[in-house]
């Protein structure tokens, strides 16, 4: 059995649920390049990640207009009918017609969803791109997107998975066509692909390379999109996602929960590495959860953003071996899981005298509570600015008995589970 299946995020509300920084930062390159044009075509290919355009749109303040509010659905997460709203304000007021789809209810339509979910699905393409390239997965799976009226040739792709050099990615790397919601995943292992809902040992059917004489493109893929959106530009986005501001708290705890295994794959080479001595730099453990959030909103501390850090002294170093010798250690086991177990601990309690945020994680450590103790807008430097995130302040497992007694005093608030 494959197992659990990733919520795929064209499922989600809004453009994709939320944005992720590969997303934003692929479409915000395109906005210094705003391309005048009269058809779908006067752009091929890769030219689409180095320039935004609309086919019929030739004047510089109403494609202004447009790439704003693409941009704006993009990184706010909005949905399609807000869209809508800005796209008609946009035409009365630059006066645009002769467009295709003006002067019916039903081709209006059919152009806003065109635009909306073509720069949607692209961006969104592209950012995931950026994200596999900078992974250095073994294996990127095809996933089909599930749509009502699936194309045969996307579902005979659905599951093959192969190494990111394989010339398949190159002219098959999702989306595919207009509309088309397939998307690609990364695994390290065999057993990975299946968790993917991948199958290693598919191949790919005969004939996938094979050219249609009327698009030019392989057979199955839509005229124009036999290329990967974001190739071209994957280490210049990698390189500005890192520079674009933190999100809300809200925005990144809903990134985390619908990313999560994404954000957690690195983590065991991190604490390998650390292990050995090579890596210094604290880590991404994952991000609050929305309950979390929304209850410390309610206690007047909400946090300024969600990601969740992690020192590499909690784990090799004084620290970690003052608790080793005292036996309260986290287990090996239990570190190289964190990013697991934190998504669905056992409690999560609030620090009435430190203002730390605990989450007591669910394992079978008899008599203990490991725990993260987490500082909440904590100030941390980054290159030349300092900026608030949440940082891990202790990592271990106190006695359970402890931890009872402190809820019982007050000490500690439980905001979800329980210690009993």
């Amino acid at each position: 059995m494959a197992g659990p299946q990733p919520t795929h995020p064209s499922a989600v509300s809004g453009v994709f649920g939320e944005p992720f920084a590969e997303q934003v930062a692929f479409f915000r390159r395109k906005l210094g390049n705003l391309v005048p044009t009269r058809r779908w075509d006067d752009l091929q290919g890769a030219a689409h990640d180095q320039a935004f355009m609309v086919a019929g749109a030739m004047e510089a303040d109403l494609l202004s207009d447009l790439a704003s509010a693409v941009d704006k659905a993009i990184a706010e997460g909005r949905g399609i009918e807000d869209f809508r709203r800005d796209f008609n304000a946009i035409v009365a007021r630059n006066g645009w017609t002769g467009w295709t789809g003006e002067g019916s209810v039903k081709g209006e339509a059919w152009r806003v969803r065109v635009i909306y979910r073509t720069n949607s699905y692209t961006s969104y393409s592209a950012g995931r791109f950026a994200q596999l390239k900078a992974g250095n997965y073994p294996f990127w799976v095809y996933r089909h997107g599930g749509s009502l009226e699936p194309r045969p040739a996307h579902l005979s792709w659905d599951g093959v998975a192969l190494p990111p050099d394989h010339a398949f990615w190159t002219t098959h790397y999702p989306p595919s066509d207009w509309g088309c919601s397939c998307y690609a995943v990364g695994a390290r292992t065999a057993a990975g692909v299946r968790r993917m809902g991948g199958d290693p040992d598919k191949r790919l059917p005969e004939g996938w390379n094979a050219r249609d004489p009327k698009t030019g493109a392989p057979v199955g893929i839509g005229k124009g999109w036999d290329y990967a959106p974001g190739a071209s530009v994957a280490d210049a986005v990698n390189a500005l996602a890192r520079k674009i501001e933190q999100w809300p708290a809200p925005i990144g705890a809903a990134f985390g929960e619908e990313f999560q295994q994404q954000i957690a794959e690195p983590w065991s080479r991190w604490v390998s590495d650390t292990r050995a001595g090579t890596r210094h730099d604290p880590a991404l453990l994952g991000t609050l959860r929305i309950a979390d959030v929304e209850a410390l909103t309610k206690l007047d501390q909400a946090p300024a953003s969600a990601e969740i850090w992690f020192n590499p002294g909690l784990i090799k170093g004084p620290k970690f071996e003052r608790h080793r010798r005292a036996g309260d250690a986290l287990p090996d086991d239990v570190v190289e899981n964190l990013p697991v177990l934190m998504r669905s601990p056992q409690a999560v309690l609030y620090d009435s005298k430190t203002g730390r945020l605990i989450y007591v994680l669910a394992t079978n450590t008899a008599g203990r509570a490991p725990q993260l103790a987490i500082a909440v807008n904590y100030w941390r430097k980054v290159e030349r600015s300092k900026v608030q995130s949440n940082f891990v302040r202790s990592a271990y497992q106190p006695d359970i008995v402890d931890v009872r007694r402190r809820v019982k005093a007050g000490d500690l608030i439980v905001l979800s589970g329980t210690v009993e």
